[in-house]
């Protein structure tokens, strides 16, 4: 996985996952050459799906790999070998109608033929998400404020049918805002993790999620977002402690 030794390191993950699906002892090089894998009983049919997929690979023998292994498992190096045991049942948090290459998450996955599931607001509320062992967060707002692009793009067909869109979602759950909607989605989300869930967020989804859980006893959001002004003194009834990284 070395930037000179992979030709393709987003294929070595999907090559990775299948060979734990189909039973191959794979274990994950941690700083090791930028953190390669290894599939100790490797076969030629191993080397077939590297070739189909593009991805670069090294043949060693057992006796070199038992010695590398424990070379990284030493307490004088900062390395390790982390067994892969189980593959993950993976999540992608999008809207329906996105397009693979909207959202990073969905295109890399995609890419590298690991499979995901597709999953929305709807679902989460339903308890969905117990199902899946990672969820993975891209562009969101989950404040109820649309990204803010109100400015912008308040005359924009597209934003004038998502925000018409989401406000139709959010009534057939049962709510009267979509910031609401949206906190309860924020909050199955935490107490997911609490409860071992792994989640990955990038881009807007990262802050927007701790804005959206620390603002869950207020209102933040102005009248063209959903109707009526933010609550007075919004700014000092916003709760950190359920945050995960703002303070």
């Amino acid at each position: 996985m070395d930037e000179d030794g992979q030709s393709d390191h987003l294929k070595s993950y999907g090559l990775v996952y299948e060979a734990i699906t189909l039973g191959y002892d794979c274990h994950w090089l941690l700083n090791y050459r930028g953190g390669s894998f290894v599939i100790l009983n490797g076969d030629q049919e191993i080397i077939k799906k590297a070739l189909i997929k593009g991805v670069s690979y090294e043949v060693a023998s057992a006796n070199a790999l038992v010695a590398l292994i424990s070379d990284l498992q030493s307490p004088a190096n900062n390395t390790n070998s982390l067994p892969l045991e189980k593959v993950p049942e993976i999540a992608v948090y999008s809207p329906s109608g996105k397009q693979p290459w909207d959202d990073a998450v969905t295109l890399v996955l995609t890419y590298a033929e690991i499979p995901f599931t597709t999953i929305y607001d709807q679902e989460i509320i339903n308890g969905d998400l117990q199902l899946f062992d990672w969820l993975h967060l891209h562009h969101e707002d989950f404040t109820g404020q649309y990204g803010k692009f109100y400015n912008t793009y308040r005359d924009a067909a597209w934003y004038i049918n998502q925000k018409s869109s989401y406000e139709s979602a959010a009534r057939l759950m049962g709510y009267n805002k979509v910031s609401k909607q949206k906190s309860v989605v924020a909050q199955t989300i935490s107490n997911y993790v609490a409860d071992g869930g792994f989640l990955f967020a990038m881009c807007s989804a990262t802050d927007s999620y701790d804005i959206a859980l620390s603002a869950a006893h207020t209102d933040i959001c102005e009248s063209m977002f959903d109707g009526d002004p933010m609550s007075p003194g919004a700014q000092y009834q916003l709760d950190y402690t359920e945050c995960f990284a703002f303070k």
